[in-house]
């Protein structure tokens, strides 16, 4: 199944709490695609990770610190996903 979408939507999708990744929502993909999605979370870890915020500010460290959360997780699960079907990435 192709990527309905923009990839980079639903890796920020992912970092905002609105969709997370598992196995069987990873079936419906194939290998391009798992490369695809594995990118553009980078890419989206990275921009987070850019982000400045004022460390007086909690909430925003707080809120950044759970993207990056999700994304980690997400990433770990993709990854473990296509060790055990032997999907090279």
């Amino acid at each position: 199944m192709a990527i309905s979408g923009n990839p980079k939507k639903l890796a920020q999708d992912i970092a905002g709490g609105f969709y997370s990744l598992s196995p069987p929502v990873l079936k419906k993909y194939n290998q391009a695609d798992l490369k695809i999605i594995l990118s553009n979370l980078t890419l989206v870890q990275r921009e987070i990770r850019q982000k400045q915020v004022p460390l007086e500010e909690v909430q925003l460290v707080k809120a950044k610190n759970m993207q990056i959360s999700r994304l980690n997780q997400a990433l770990m699960v993709l990854r473990s996903y296509c060790k055990k079907m032997r999907i090279p990435i």
